[in-house]
């Protein structure tokens, strides 16, 4: 049974202070990585996107600069409440995390040297590349519907893995000349389709 909710199904928030403590939910379960627990909370649970929408507006929050999690609730944020709804749900995503972020500093400091806590941090890690994976494979899905078509889509990623991974190239160069050329083929496809 699939939990995606159709266009005509959304949900939206019913407040500010929904959105606040949304956003504060999503920064308090975000450790290493938000991009499976943001997917999973507005798509699935919350309903606030379809899945479509959703890698739409990562990508554009991944292009804007700052952290993409909290681009994306300011443009979720905005598109409902306007700047006060911008800026609730970047409350939400930055109080409450940053509470708990100087008290574990103020741990860590006290542990850091700990044999224990240096391979807390290495499986914490893995846990995180583990969980970014298989929310892109989950989210591969949607590129059926993508203008660009599934196989341009698939293409540029492994171009941008080549890049990145293999050729150590920076990602800002990557991003340029890759990201050009993808907005040049979407253009080019948006022009044939009329959309």
């Amino acid at each position: 049974m699939s939990t995606e909710p159709a266009a005509s199904t959304l949900a939206s928030p019913r407040s500010r202070t929904e959105l606040f403590t949304a956003f504060t939910w999503l920064a308090l379960q975000g450790f290493g990585g938000v991009l499976a627990v943001v997917q999973r909370e507005l798509v699935e649970k919350r309903r606030w996107l379809t899945r479509e929408q959703f890698v739409e507006d990562w990508a554009v929050a991944q292009i804007m600069p700052g952290p993409n999690v909290v681009n994306l609730a300011l443009m979720i944020g905005g598109r409902h409440f306007g700047l006060p709804g911008a800026l609730s749900a970047l409350a939400g995503m930055l109080v409450a995390p940053l509470v708990l972020l100087l008290l574990v500093a103020v741990l860590y400091s006290q542990l850091a040297t700990l044999p224990q806590a240096q391979a807390a941090l290495r499986g914490m890690g893995a846990v995180a590349a583990g969980l970014i994976a298989a929310t892109g494979l989950k989210l591969v899905t949607a590129l059926r519907n993508n203008v660009m078509g599934l196989s341009v889509c698939t293409g540029f990623a492994a171009l941008t893995f080549v890049a990145i991974a293999l050729l150590r190239w920076p990602l800002a160069w990557v991003l340029l000349g890759l990201g050009t050329l993808a907005c040049a083929w979407a253009w080019r496809q948006l022009g044939r389709t009329g959309g």
